[in-house]
């Protein structure tokens, strides 16, 4: 069987970085609405730890735009600001959120467990 050479790939244009303009976010205070998981039924998995991810959006750039980058640079996300947060759970999309600010730091209110794990509700 012979084999054929890869066909050659069209490198990306670079272009140059437009100039971004900047806003903090203005994000509401979480409040603690007091919902809670039943105990019982869910007992034997309190001592199990999950990795959960918050997926708020990506981007692709040229590894020399990244090398580029340093402190106060922005990079844009492909999300919206106030479009859902995605949240992952050992790898797999369980539910969305929106991002809140609690105290100082930033938070995902739960807003839709999915039914199907990676599926749409």
């Amino acid at each position: 069987m012979t084999q054929l050479p890869p066909e050659p790939v069209e490198p990306e244009a670079a272009t140059p970085p437009a100039a971004v303009e900047v806003q903090e976010a203005r994000l509401p205070e979480a409040v603690d609405t007091g919902a809670r998981v039943p105990q019982g039924q869910f007992d034997i998995l309190m001592d199990t730890t999950v990795e959960i991810t918050a997926l708020l959006g990506d981007a692709r750039m040229p590894a020399r735009d990244l090398l580029q980058l340093g402190p106060g640079a922005v990079v844009k996300l492909e999300k919206q600001a106030g479009e859902p947060v995605d949240l992952i759970l050992n790898g797999v999309r369980f539910a969305r959120g929106t991002l809140v600010v609690v105290g100082d730091r930033l938070g995902i209110r739960i807003r839709e467990i999915l039914a199907t794990p990676g599926t749409p509700g």
